[in-house]
């Protein structure tokens, strides 16, 4: 069963909420504008991971401006800049503009940014990188852009075809010729389709990149639109398939129809040839959800149909639709749960004494599902966590489950053999070789015991196989090229000792020949937050610009993140927010202490939730960092809940509107923490004027108050892309230029 969940600021297109990894269709969901070429996973190759997203498109029109001034007015005195969230207003953008300018011209006239840029476009409209699929039918599909096709390919091929060197596609859609006829600027965002025919499919274009599409019913065989079909306006929708003329819906159906996050709070069922309008309600959540939404498991033999309420990002109900009632799963409200066949799983996030027994948190339990709803609690293990051992996902195939433990942020896979007497059986998957990041996903969950398996690590090009699960053997079907030179580079993991003694593990890419001398110019990513576990993957990008010209790579595995399970993630929320920068800052002091760098060659870099962080090392650390980036930000911790998708993160800052969490919450508001006689690094903010689900006013406004109070700041503004800063391969290949050339020009002699 595809699970429904919010979708957290660091990723930008809908995929797994613990592992930034990749959606359906190949495309990268990191949270920073960083393009990574090569990574997938379980989430990646089975069925489309419905996330919730629902909230209010963009403020496009005249009416979303006046909403917004209206918002400004009543707050104005107390934020002097709070004209900048006025997304689309004539002054905001005309002051974007300027920023813009400033930046282009500090960032982009010298020979050496436009090689890079050059260099950073070549890869990503690379005809060698890895076409990654997802089996459709007889099919395997594939969305693809390149230089001839900045806005994407969506076709197919067969899977004898899909082996070869060069296979041969089968364009369904091409979205730049789609855009030019119909004068709009999409974007891809997805497609779902309805089994076993795959006829019927809802396509999801974007204007401009945002979370916000329009879905139109589109024919496979007549490779065309249907008229009359379905088709939803431009809003963060869901829905899903259940049979040919209907489809479940949670969308914006008017007043009072969202919740105070800004998702759908009511499911309806829509049938063919009637008004939105007329759609029949199946549930309505309470307004303070952060979500609800519906979705229909149509594997032969187990059709099912089921509801999910989110009351908060971290809690959720489940119910199954039985004759038109509402039966609701008995799980804790704060455990994940997800439906295969006869089988429920579950994950409890915190301690679960039930049938008798204590499940720690972040365990994988597995029970008959039938048995379950009528009261039994008897569950076999798959996965038991440890302080340094996490679930980092598993796939169900046709009659196996392939679970993927992160062991100290190293990957192990074992193969769960179900017995008649609803025992399992577990062994090591064979084959699988034994280092960097290992992601497994079954290619049809229904129709075979099939999977794909990728391995990679920063160094090492992504390779991706073929197996089946029972059979020792597995296929090499693609592999990436190296796209820069990595001889003469090795991956370390260390350890650094954070303020109350927990040991922080963190990655090192660095020259073999690597002078311990603090010397070295060092770009520290980190993001901790949303329960993400941050895993080695290889970044063509990231080799090219920073790593071949001599640069240091550090990834930071701070609490906040999904690396060692649940209480890794909760030791960082809310009041015990500042952990995840103690740690963050931990590692940044480790590494001058090893005398890899020193601080006027130490930069950090970070996207979203990570923008947050970095934002925080600006201001809580200045003396410790030679060079800030902080990219599509959470900034103003007083106001995010009230902008765009905010309110549903308020599980994991807090609420600000309450004074007594205002009091911890405004020590990690950059915004507020700013200070006029304070010097502070070097700081490049980027965002997006389409990203209708961090705010740009986040970055606008700490930019504005850091200028007003004489500071040196550069900004860029990206008009298009959403979340994910760029809408197609050139945007992304500027904006990533930027920023190295950034940190080159700060951190490098």
């Amino acid at each position: 069963m595809d699970k429904i969940e919010p979708i957290p600021p660091g990723c930008h297109s809908p995929g797994a909420r613990r592992t930034i990894e990749r959606n359906t269709n190949g495309l990268p969901t990191q949270p920073f504008v960083e393009w990574s070429e090569t990574r997938i996973t379980e989430q990646t190759m089975q069925k489309t991971t419905l996330l919730f997203v629902g909230l209010i498109s963009i403020l496009l029109s005249q009416g979303g401006s006046l909403v917004m001034a209206q918002s400004a007015a009543e707050t104005s005195s107390e934020d002097p800049n709070i004209w900048l969230e006025e997304v689309t207003g004539e002054k905001a953008l005309d002051w974007v503009k300027a920023q813009n300018a400033e930046s282009i011209a500090a960032l982009t006239n010298s020979e050496g940014f436009q090689q890079l840029n050059d260099q950073i476009l070549k890869i990503l409209d690379s005809n060698e990188r890895i076409p990654f699929v997802v089996k459709r039918g007889p099919y395997y599909y594939n969305f693809w852009q390149d230089g001839e096709h900045p806005r994407g390919l969506w076709r197919r091929t067969t899977p004898e075809e899909y082996k070869k060197e060069k296979p041969e596609w089968d364009v369904i859609i091409d979205v730049d010729a789609l855009a030019k006829e119909e004068g709009e600027n999409w974007v891809w965002h997805g497609v779902s389709m309805l089994q076993p025919e795959y006829k019927h499919a809802m396509v999801s274009l974007s204007r401009g990149g945002a979370d916000a599409d329009v879905k139109r019913e589109f024919n496979v065989e007549t490779r065309s639109f249907v008229k009359d079909g379905f088709e939803l306006p431009e809003a963060k929708s869901r829905i899903s398939w259940k049979d040919k003329d209907t489809l479940i819906v949670g969308t914006n159906f008017g007043e009072g129809s969202l919740t105070d996050s800004g998702y759908p709070r009511i499911v309806k069922e829509w049938k063919r040839g009637t008004p939105l309008s007329a759609a029949k309600t199946i549930f309505e959540g309470e307004k303070t959800d952060v979500s609800v939404g519906g979705v229909y498991d149509h594997t032969p033999g187990f059709e099912r149909e089921f509801v999910s309420r989110n009351m908060t990002f971290w809690t959720s109900k489940l119910y199954l639709v039985e004759d038109g009632k509402l039966v609701e799963i008995d799980k804790p409200d704060d455990a994940e749960a997800n439906v295969h066949r006869e089988w429920i799983f579950i994950q409890p996030r915190t301690t679960w004494e039930v049938g008798g027994k204590t499940y720690e948190p972040g365990a994988l339990l597995v029970g008959n599902f039938d048995a379950f709803m009528k009261g039994e609690r008897k569950f076999s293990v798959l996965f038991e966590p440890t302080d340094r051992k996490s679930l980092d996902g598993y796939s169900s195939t046709k009659n196996f489950m392939l679970v993927n433990e992160l062991d100290n942020v190293r990957n192990k896979i074992y193969l769960w053999t179900p017995g008649k007497d609803g025992t399992w059986k577990q062994e090591l998957l064979p084959g699988v070789p034994e280092f960097g990041k290992v992601s497994v996903g079954a290619v049809d969950e229904e129709e075979s015991d099939e999977f794909f398996l990728t391995v990679t690590d920063y160094i090492t090009p992504t390779t991706l196989y073929l197996g089946t699960a029972g059979n020792p053997e597995i296929e090499k079907l693609k592999a990436l090229p190296a796209f820069f030179d990595a001889s003469n580079l090795q991956v370390e993991q260390f350890e650094a000792t954070s303020k109350d003694g927990t040991k922080i593990p963190y990655f090192q890419v660095s020259h073999k020949d690597l002078k311990l001398d603090g010397s070295n110019a060092t770009l520290l990513y980190g993001y901790g937050g949303f329960e993400i576990a941050l895993t080695p993957n290889y970044s063509a990008t990231t080799g090219t610009a920073w790593l071949s010209k001599g640069g240091v790579f550090v990834v930071a595995n701070i609490r906040g993140g999904g690396e060692f399970g649940p209480k890794w993630h909760q030791a960082a929320l809310k009041e015990n927010r500042h952990k995840a920068y103690e740690d963050f800052i931990a590692v940044g002091e480790d590494l001058i202490k090893r005398k890899v760098t020193s601080t006027e060659h130490l930069g950090v870099m970070g996207g979203s939730n990570g923008g947050l962080l970095t934002g925080n090392m600006l201001v809580l650390r200045p003396d410790l960092f030679g060079a800030v980036v902080s990219q599509v930000p959470l900034l103003d911790m007083k106001r995010f809940h009230t902008l765009l998708a905010g309110a549903s993160w308020m599980g994991e800052y807090g609420n600000p509107a309450d004074p007594e969490q205002w009091k911890f919450i405004k020590t990690f508001s950059p915004y507020h923490l700013v200070k006029k006689d304070v010097k502070y690094p070097p700081t490049l903010f980027t965002t997006s004027t389409r990203d209708d689900r961090v705010h740009p006013g986040h970055a606008r406004k700490m930019v504005a108050r850091m200028k007003n109070m004489g500071h040196g700041v550069l900004y860029y503004e990206n008009i298009e892309g959403g979340h994910a800063g760029a809408a197609d391969n050139k945007q992304r290949a500027f904006m990533t230029a930027l920023v190295y050339e950034f940190l080159q020009q700060e951190l490098m002699d």
